[in-house]
């Protein structure tokens, strides 16, 4: 019996017999579990979840007319399960699962500002997203809301967000942001500090409130595949493979060997690109300015064959539902073997000196730890979970084509420092160029996209993917038309602010942009 199941028996003993509504593959959300509750079970649900070392992976709400369907995604060993419940309008109050998942925190905020779902007992009812640009009371994804809003007034300055501080002899703060002196996307970091060492930081996002689930409905597959490339642009492959993975699980699409293959390719191309300009940029960041250069010299090369090959330099558009839009040209293969040949040549050699360089490791060695408890607590995936000695990649433990076939090397280290993430980037360069060069070796001749069939009414599905930051975890209603009714994107990022706020406590304040670059959370991927 797997955990899933274990879960659902116990719910099903509870005193309240409608407690348990289905359970089953009949139910289910490919690949995912599906489990659906009375709205009294909800946090009685979350509470067992908790006790069995289950991962919570994101929550998201389902506007109808009369109600909100509330969904939860939970993660254990590998195997993913689907909390559901329905909430009425005229009284949208659940339990919430942050007195039993830390990572839940952040997630539940803008559920409440976009959908108008209230959760008891959450310990942060501030707004979040797109600060005071609607009023309370309204609710931008309820389906009486326009999507061009109600008012064309300038949003008024958000000067009085009530930051948590900390009193005492010799406290004093550090706003930064949320323009920045770089070219990086707004987000504000207010820190509390006692000479040189943060006591606390707090980072505070959602500036830039782009409104992707709202214009996300009445798409067709091939819209909201652009739409979805446009989530994160350094993680286009990956957000776009998983919403196309959700659209294509939803009408039991069969994408083409060659196409798997080839979007495989995609993403640990864009793996290695993401990989090369944080290694150069964390370097960078403690003055060691000769391995940025070599690494962005390095990266423009990587883009430069992506955008001759593949139409463009980050790979946008590649992915397309049911398939990929550019095929490998008959030079292509040897093309870019000669190029992961010539990358093993030159990253040798750099990495070394990344490795075991004294300046380096004086700036990097210890700072920003992160332990593998709070790693745990707050859901963490991707090199910063993996960093702190959580050993999960979805190619590996939840495989997809062509990683059912092709297994993954998954890198750990349990330092949790800067040190750590940076040798688990440079682990996960090397393991894809080998990676590559099977793929290149196993590529089939054939199509490179399906035509995919008409959706049902109402057909689901959930992708799962993994990205260079992580878990990417995408999900998709269709509409009695065949359109997008409901999407909903996940990145990673939205587990790994919370973790750069707690690694960050007891480090000097000069090492925070370092720290930062360490963690390297997406602002305008938590920022729909």
């Amino acid at each position: 019996m797997s955990a899933f199941d274990w879960l659902s028996e116990y719910l099903a003993r509870l005193e309240d017999e409608h407690a348990l509504v289905r359970f089953g593959e009949a139910a289910s959300l490919s690949p995912a579990h599906r489990l659906v509750l009375d709205a009294e079970a909800w946090g009685k649900a979350g509470s067992v979840a908790a006790g069995m070392g289950c991962r919570w992976a994101g929550a998201w709400g389902d506007p109808r007319e009369l109600d909100v369907v509330v969904r939860v995604c939970l993660e254990h060993l590998g195997d993913y399960l689907v909390l559901e419940t329905e909430v009425p309008l005229s009284h949208p109050i659940l339990a919430s699962h942050t007195p039993y998942f830390p990572g839940a925190r952040r997630g539940g905020r803008p559920r409440r500002v976009l959908g108008g779902v209230a959760f008891r007992d959450h310990p942060d009812r501030r707004r979040w997203t797109r600060h005071q640009a609607w009023p309370d009371g309204e609710f931008p994804l309820r389906l009486d809301y326009p999507i061009d809003g109600r008012s064309l007034r300038r949003v008024r300055a958000d000067a009085d967000y009530p930051f948590a501080g900390i009193h005492g002899s010799g406290v004093y703060e550090i706003p930064v942001g949320p323009v920045h002196a770089g070219i990086i996307e707004p987000g504000h970091f207010r820190f509390q500090a006692v000479g040189e060492e943060v006591l606390r930081l707090e980072a505070r996002l959602g500036y830039v409130h782009k409104g992707i689930e709202k214009s996300a409905v009445g798409r067709d597959p091939l819209g909201l595949a652009r739409l979805a490339g446009r989530v994160s642009g350094d993680s286009t492959v990956a957000h776009t493979w998983a919403a196309c993975q959700a659209m294509e699980r939803a009408t039991t699409c069969i994408v083409p060997p060659r196409a798997a293959l080839l979007r495989a390719l995609f993403s640990e191309r864009e793996r290695i690109a993401n990989h090369l300009g944080d290694i150069g940029a964390i370097c960078n960041d403690v003055g060691f300015a000769f391995v940025h250069v070599q690494c962005a010299r390095l990266r423009e090369q990587w883009h430069r064959r992506s955008a001759e090959l593949f139409g463009h330099r980050f790979m946008m558009d590649a992915v397309i539902p049911g398939g990929v839009a550019h095929d490998l040209p008959p030079e292509g293969a040897a093309l870019l073997r000669a190029d992961h040949a010539a990358l093993r040549q030159v990253i040798e050699p750099l990495f070394d000196i990344v490795d075991d360089h004294p300046s380096l490791d004086d700036r990097l060695l210890s700072t920003g730890y992160l332990s593998h408890a709070d790693a745990r607590a707050l859901g963490c995936t991707g090199y910063v979970g993996k960093a702190s000695g959580q050993v999960f990649d979805v190619r590996r433990d939840n495989p997809y084509p062509p990683y059912d076939t092709h297994p993954v090397t998954v890198p750990v280290e349990t330092a949790g420092d800067v040190a750590a993430r940076v040798r688990v980037r440079m682990a996960e360069v090397r393991i894809s160029l080998s990676l590559m060069d099977q793929l290149l070796e196993a590529m089939p001749a054939g199509a490179i996209a399906a035509p995919m069939p008409t959706p049902g009414p109402n057909s689901v599905g959930l992708g799962l993917v993994e990205g260079w930051r992580g878990e990417v975890l995408s999900f998709v209603r269709f509409d009695a038309q065949g359109r997008i009714a409901r999407f909903f994107p996940r990145d990673p990022s939205w587990f790994t602010w919370p973790a750069l706020e707690r690694l960050i406590q007891g480090n000097i304040v000069p090492d925070f942009p370092v720290c930062n670059k360490s963690v390297n959370g997406s602002y305008s991927g938590q920022d729909l």
